[in-house]
């Protein structure tokens, strides 16, 4: 057991409280067993680290693809229909194992870095992907990939994807460990109806998250727009929202999309950064959320992102959800602290992620407070205020993952930065044409 001090606890509770002179305590599992004032800590004799600054939860990214930081910045003037069939697919063709494993390395390392202990990937190769997972000792919830697209067949056929994902569930569980499990059915523009419906119950069976991408350009739409009314109508009629379903993107949607989201109890990952990236649009979060659906905020792939900084994203978040509505106080900073953290967990069905409480799992980011963003710490509005607008990735300093130290003073503990930059950076060098 180990007890975390601060001068400023952020809980990221449904209030978005502020303690003052806070504590933390953590059990030998790593679960959290207190949290409030020094003055209503029980008695104990764990370890104290006395930290300087404020502590929160860690940042959930509820869409990336990690393992794309080896193609950062590769086709990054098209758009998002051109971008994939020209770009990124051809390079992706060249990707091995072992690239992908040094590509996901260095990608946790860079998401520990900003505070966020937990990502949601869509990718490929997964054992790949867990071993980089394990190595840097972060937390991921992990859909691989399933598509069916030109060329994506040497990975084999949709239905092997597929069985792939059912058969480690079926050994490992759906959550083992600081992994989580789910299917990853690229879109309704890549799979067939029937993959779409068949992936929907292997999910559902296993109480398995089911990840896609929906709606993100309007190209994309305009074949299911043209069959169902749109793709939420198609997943609709195919059972596929009966689950647990986190779709991305969702850029295109009507009243009746989002009326229909929130009935089937469907969540959002929000893109900003990507999406207007790729010109694809601006999600309606602000009717989302009216309307009650869960919202999280996603990086997308450092491709298209082009980073994986979730701080970013709230704070484009906001502005998009502003100068749309037209209303200055559309997605405040305490609001946009909650989607990054506890709203994001949320989105995934997670309920021991994503806040500083009892029960839930020690991921704590450490963020400097003796730093001249904060023009006033000791008002508590403004302290959100100027964490969330002005501050965010920079001033992260330690992040813990189950009560383990996996960042300290902005490094790695488990591995070293330079050998993991080193590493991606070879797999780019040999990726480029």
């Amino acid at each position: 057991m180990i007890r975390l001090t601060a001068p400023v606890v952020l809980p990221c509770d449904a209030a978005c409280s502020v303690l003052r002179d806070g504590v933390v305590d953590v059990s030998a599992e790593g679960r959290i067993t207190f949290v409030g004032p020094r003055a209503q800590a029980p008695a104990s004799d764990a370890p104290v680290h006395a930290l300087p600054g404020v502590l929160l939860p860690g940042l959930v990214n509820t869409h990336a693809h990690t393992p794309m930081i080896a193609l950062r910045g590769a086709g990054g003037d098209l758009p998002l229909l051109r971008w994939l069939h020209e770009v990124m697919w051809p390079m992706e063709a060249r990707l091995t194992g072992d690239d992908v494993r040094a590509a996901m390395t260095a990608g946790c390392v860079e998401l520990l870095r900003t505070g966020c202990t937990t990502s949601v990937e869509m990718y490929f190769h997964t054992q790949a992907v867990l071993d980089a997972v394990h190595a840097v000792g972060s937390r991921v919830v992990l859909t691989p990939g399933v598509i069916a697209a030109p060329g994506w067949d040497r990975l084999g056929t949709w239905e092997q994807m597929r069985d792939g994902i059912s058969a480690r569930i079926d050994a490992d569980g759906v959550v083992n460990g600081r992994v989580e499990l789910g299917y990853g059915p690229h879109s309704a523009y890549t799979l067939p109806p029937e993959a779409l419906a068949s992936i929907g119950e292997h999910a559902r069976a296993r109480g398995a998250l089911l990840h896609v991408h929906v709606a993100e350009a309007a190209e994309e739409d305009a074949a299911a727009r043209a069959s169902h009314g749109s793709v939420p109508a198609l997943l609709d009629a195919l059972g596929v929202l009966e689950g647990r379903v986190l779709a991305a993107h969702s850029i295109q949607l009507s009243d009746d999309d989002i009326a229909l989201f929130a009935a089937r109890g469907t969540a959002v990952a929000h893109c900003p950064g990507s999406n207007a990236k790729l010109a694809a649009g601006i999600a309606r979060v602000t009717a989302l959320r009216r309307a009650g659906v869960r919202v999280g905020l996603g990086t997308d792939g450092p491709a298209s992102g082009d980073d994986l900084d979730v701080w970013a994203q709230a704070r484009l978040a906001g502005l998009l959800a502003r100068v749309t509505s037209g209303d200055a106080a559309a997605l405040t900073a305490s609001e946009l602290l909650l989607m990054a953290t506890r709203d994001g967990a949320a989105a995934l069905g997670r309920d021991d992620l994503g806040a500083l409480e009892p029960g839930r799992w020690a991921d704590l980011v450490h963020v400097d407070l003796d730093d001249p963003v904060f023009t006033d710490p000791a008002d508590d509005a403004q302290l959100l205020s100027n964490l969330v607008w002005a501050g965010g990735a920079r001033l992260v300093r330690d992040v813990w993952v189950a009560g383990e130290q996996v960042l300290a003073a902005g490094e790695p503990t488990r591995v070293t930065r330079a050998q993991t930059t080193a590493a991606v950076r070879e797999v780019a060098t040999r990726l480029r044409p």
